[in-house]
């Protein structure tokens, strides 16, 4: 059999669109919804992924402000800087991108960012909140394999999920939110003995470990759906996945191919959790 592809691009254009409608109407009620983004140093991936997440809020109509600091800043005028965006009311979310340099505690610049403006769904805040199955902002890389899910029509409730890889930013939030959605959730990591005796039951594979190629068809069982999170690149620099795509393809009843399967997904829910916190703010005015 070969596997149906879960083309993440054309579904984030199609969540994009719904997305850019409530932009306008938004606008009609003289609210721009705007994304500031704090690069701090020269790292060159987090330069394409932040180019990438300004350009995608220009194409919707949104206002997006790029702040670049330099790798030395301290960490107390890091967060004075975002202690300042926290007040700014053209302002609906706040991302830092990550990693930060070693002399800066990740921790603590997330727990300064608002909980109104979390878009990142970092914060302990927004994490509880998530578990406890509130109204918050979710992680946006889960959250976008959820709306894969949903618009492949792949039902989850009583399914077997395994999750290979345990990370705050997808392992951990990803079984919440299966679990949330009825599945029967399995993590699994670098220290699980025989590894693929537990990915062999899964209904419903993520693999978020971050080793190109790592799962290969011992690890999956026939008609598998499988999510493939990860981002790396392989010896001839060629951008792969988590999952060895060739192999497991013949196997699985869907995948997601990378590039084009879960990364576009990741910032088309940061905007929708922007536009998000805009309309929530303009609930909040109106009160």
């Amino acid at each position: 059999m070969s596997s149906a592809i879960i083309n993440g691009k054309e579904i984030g254009q199609e969540i994009r669109g719904a997305v850019a409608t409530r932009v306008e109407a938004l606008k009609s009620k003289g609210v721009t919804p705007g994304l500031a983004v704090i690069l701090v140093g020269d790292n060159p991936a987090s330069k394409t992924y932040v180019a990438n997440k300004q350009k995608s809020c220009e194409q919707i109509g949104m206002f997006s402000e790029l702040i670049k600091l330099p790798e030395d800043i301290s960490e107390q005028a890091l967060l004075e800087q975002i202690s300042e965006l926290n007040t700014r009311s053209d302002i609906h979310g706040i991302l830092v991108q990550l990693p930060l340099p070693k002399h800066i505690d990740e921790d603590q610049v997330i727990q300064a960012i608002s909980p109104e403006k979390d878009v990142d769904g970092f914060s302990p805040i927004s994490v509880g909140k998530m578990m406890l199955g509130q109204d918050t902002y979710l992680p946006c890389t889960p959250y976008g394999v959820m709306k894969l899910l949903e618009h492949s029509g792949i039902e989850i409730a009583g399914k077997h999920a395994v999750i290979v890889g345990r990370s705050h930013i997808v392992g951990k939030p990803m079984g919440q939110l299966l679990l949330q959605k009825d599945a029967t959730v399995t993590y699994t990591h670098s220290k699980t003995p025989n590894l693929p005796s537990f990915t062999k039951q899964a209904d419903i594979l993520i693999a978020a470990v971050g080793r190109p190629n790592f799962i290969t068809k011992e690890h999956i069982k026939e008609g598998a759906v499988v999510i493939d999170v990860g981002i790396n690149r392989n010896e001839q620099n060629k951008l792969v996945g988590d999952v060895n795509f060739t192999e497991v393809s013949e196997l699985a009843s869907h995948i997601t191919p990378v590039p084009g399967g879960v990364g576009p997904m990741t910032i088309t829910m940061l905007l929708e959790n922007t536009v998000q916190a805009a309309e929530k703010e303009l609930e909040r005015q109106a009160k």
